[in-house]
């Protein structure tokens, strides 16, 4: 049913765990399937001076197309600007782990959608500063 690659970030995901103080957090769940992600990002400087992802770690609480995707999302967004980052698909997300049952490819959107809050809110914070 699920890829090798799905398999192996699901047992062994990359970046899990939690950021204390964020500069940006995004929180989305499903409630069909009871999915819930948190993907907290740290933003730091590229040589340009533009807003990187410097770290980045997710706690799901979900099925093993939730982890793998929400580690994948990880993997794609670290080092990236914030505008590269919010271009990161759903596709791009599955096409990276050799792809999803039809019926779990909700889960790549929640990884999708967690990283994009999480830019959201560090844009928000910022602003109100």
């Amino acid at each position: 049913m699920y890829s090798e690659k799905v398999m192996k970030l699901f047992r062994h995901p990359h970046n899990m765990g939690k950021i204390e103080n964020p500069d940006g957090l995004g929180k989305v769940g499903n409630p069909v399937c009871g999915d819930v992600m948190y993907i907290y990002i740290k933003v730091g400087k590229n040589k340009e001076g533009k807003d990187i992802i410097e770290d980045i770690k997710f706690e799901t609480f979900g099925c093993v197309a939730a982890i793998a995707t929400s580690s994948m999302i990880t993997d794609l967004a670290k080092g990236k600007t914030l505008e590269e980052a919010e271009k990161i698909t759903r596709d791009d997300v599955a096409d990276c782990l050799e792809g999803l049952p039809p019926i779990k490819m909700h889960c790549s959107n929640l990884a999708a959608d967690g990283l994009k809050a999480a830019i959201a809110d560090y844009r928000k914070k910022r602003q109100a500063k």
